[in-house]
């Protein structure tokens, strides 16, 4: 675990799947004060870190790291989570990366409690989330960390709607990201049990 924790920490640049980096989007959009799912939040966010650090981070490399930018990334530099590191309040991602062993935050490389990776599912993988006050979702992986919605009862969600999404964790949000309507090419960010988190995952 500790061997594991130094290469996390020290690496030039550092896979999103990684908990730990999720974690670090939380921080960073509870200091921002809400989530990120507008281009000109991502430009807002920039211009507080300017003015906080005076460290220049640009908003595509932001939008890039939460998943709003179509062209994605798979890694994230170790200069980019230092500064959003700085941002939350630590000295850097080593430090944050070490307050989150010590309070048991992440666990290796999964959150603590019952979690699903996309990583560890195949195509044609099929789940079904649940969360307060009867909202359940059936959906379906399509393979490149997206999903397909087939089935929603008592959400807003549709069958046929899709998303891209890292992570499905127990008692957390879920986010929802590069998120399209049946039948439309724009994309957002969506947000699901923002207040209590997920309260059941089930794989089929």
């Amino acid at each position: 675990m500790q061997r594991y924790c130094f290469y996390l920490c020290h690496a030039m640049s550092v896979s999103v799947n990684k908990p730990q980096i999720e974690a670090l989007r939380k921080r960073v959009e509870e200091k921002y004060g809400q989530p990120l799912a507008t281009h000109n939040a991502f430009i807002a966010l920039m211009d507080d870190i300017d003015r906080a650090l005076r460290e220049h981070l640009s908003e595509s490399t932001l939008e890039r790291l939460w998943g709003y930018s179509t062209r994605g990334a798979d890694a994230v530099s170790l200069r980019t989570l230092n500064v959003l590191a700085r941002y939350v309040g630590f000295t850097s991602w080593p430090h944050f990366c070490e307050d989150l062993h010590f309070t048991s935050q992440v666990e290796s490389e999964e959150f603590a409690g019952d979690a699903v990776s996309t990583s560890s599912l195949s195509v044609g993988d099929q789940m079904v989330l649940a969360w307060l006050p009867d909202r359940i979702l059936t959906i379906e992986y399509l393979g490149g960390n997206r999903f397909e919605v087939l089935e929603s009862i008592n959400s807003s969600l549709r069958p046929g709607d899709s998303f891209s999404c890292l992570q499905f964790q127990y008692g957390r949000p879920l986010y929802l990201d590069h998120f399209r309507r049946s039948g439309s090419s724009r994309e957002a960010r969506y947000v699901v049990g923002e207040e209590h988190g997920l309260t059941s995952i089930n794989l089929l």
